[in-house]
């Protein structure tokens, strides 16, 4: 049995999110001298201890990533930007860009097939964000929340359009699906919880100073 130190006043928990994202936010980490003591992706275990004694990771859905940090389970977090407009911003702080993971939140549809007027159903895992677009284009919509698959929703007829995170936009092809209206652009942002940010300020403040440096770096690079 691992004991976990209970007592976190002068420690940081960093939450990461599983993926794409996880993997572009370590050099990111490295270069404020956080590094993990184990492989995060082979590893079975729920808390890494890193190379700074007082810093653990977390690696959850990035989905869960704003609950952990909002609610204080984790002191800073990483996530995507489509997680943080649909969960909403309570109780933590948006810090930085990190210019990573790199995509777009888009609508899309059965290619060749013109939209729908009138009342439409739509499929998608960011509800939220789905009613306040169509809402605000005036468009009736019936949101039918998915975890996944998002493509099979309009070609079993499930749903007119789905609303959706688009990279290269290849599997969407392969589907036979085509982007419509861009939503938003995304990229991974750097979260503070509220309260950790006014008690653990001397802590924190390092580690952000340090991540924004290379993250400038990346970018001018």
């Amino acid at each position: 049995m691992v004991l976990i130190d209970t007592d976190m006043s002068d420690s940081l928990v960093i939450a990461l999110s599983k993926g794409r994202i996880l993997k572009e936010t370590l050099p990111l980490l490295k270069s404020a001298g956080i590094e993990p003591l184990e492989d995060l992706e082979s590893s079975r275990k729920l808390i890494f201890p890193t190379t700074q004694q007082n810093v653990q990771l977390i690696v959850i859905r990035a989905t869960d990533v704003p609950v952990y940090v909002q609610y204080g389970g984790a002191d800073i977090g990483v996530t995507g930007k489509d997680v943080l407009m649909e969960h909403g911003a309570e109780g933590l702080f948006e810090l930085l860009d990190l210019h990573i993971a790199r995509c777009r939140l888009m609508t899309a549809g059965v290619k060749g097939v013109a939209p729908k007027s009138g009342r439409i159903r739509v499929a998608t895992k960011f509800v939220n964000l789905a009613k306040q677009f169509y809402s605000s284009k005036g468009v009736q919509a019936d949101i039918i929340k998915l975890y996944g698959a998002m493509e099979l929703a309009p070609l079993l007829s499930l749903a007119d359009e789905i609303v959706d995170i688009v990279d290269t936009g290849n599997t969407l092809k392969a589907n036979g699906l085509e982007p419509r209206e861009m939503i938003a652009q995304v990229s991974s942002r750097l979260i503070v919880n509220r309260s950790s940010m006014k008690m653990k300020h001397q802590m924190i403040s390092p580690i952000v100073e340090q991540i924004e440096q290379a993250v400038q770096k990346s970018i001018t690079a």
